[in-house]
């Protein structure tokens, strides 16, 4: 009797954001989202000088809980979903728990793009959606094994989701998404008419 099994699963976590506590008020957040962002003169000029559409904090900002008091908050639901998710990859963590080790803002303008990318020196990365007006995209996540396809034919439209080379996952307001630092992702280009706010993150075992 032949069968098939699934070897080396790539875990993708979804849930609203407050499904953990605090309760995080969306609405507050992007508001806070948009004030640092016309604040951070540094983060502006960063991004006209990499040519990054829209906004970012990354590159200016390491204080975000510290400077408004949901950001904290946010913090604190983040780690519980990262401890659940930890948990579900059979980490085996010791008495060193994942630490929270960068958190930033992204603004995407209508036309925006993320290029493909991963996040080294990290476990767990994750972003949680604050602003998805209608048309915005979605976040496209890359079988990791890719480049070793060399001579492999594509995989038929309907294949199982398992099964496809890449995977799209359209959030929505409240969405936290985790997954493993080294799994290769990127946002395609936002065809909606506004800003897609999102706020991205980075836990490492330290």
């Amino acid at each position: 009797m032949s069968t098939i099994d699934s070897l080396f699963v790539t875990r993708l976590y979804r849930a609203h954001l407050s499904e953990k506590k605090p309760p995080i008020d969306t609405a507050e957040l992007e508001a806070s989202c948009w004030s640092i962002a016309e604040d951070d003169e540094a983060g502006q000029d960063w991004c006209e000088a990499n040519g990054y559409p829209g906004y970012t904090s990354y590159a200016s900002l390491t204080d975000l809980p510290y400077r408004f008091p949901i950001f904290k908050d946010l913090v604190k639901a983040l780690d519980k979903h990262v401890k659940a998710f930890a948990k579900d990859l059979a980490f085996d963590l010791g008495d060193r728990p994942l630490k929270l080790e960068d958190i930033w803002i992204n603004i995407l303008p209508p036309g925006g793009i993320h290029t493909s990318h991963i996040h080294p020196h990290s476990v767990i990365s994750g972003t949680t959606y604050v602003a998805v007006p209608p048309g915005a995209s979605a976040i496209k996540f890359e079988d990791p094994r890719l480049a070793l396809m060399m001579a492999a034919p594509p995989r038929m439209k309907d294949a199982r989701a398992d099964l496809q080379t890449f995977h799209y996952v359209a959030p929505a307001i409240g969405d936290v998404l985790l997954w493993e630092s080294w799994l290769r992702h990127e946002v395609p280009l936002n065809m909606a008419e506004e800003e897609r706010i999102s706020v991205s993150f980075n836990y490492s075992w330290a």
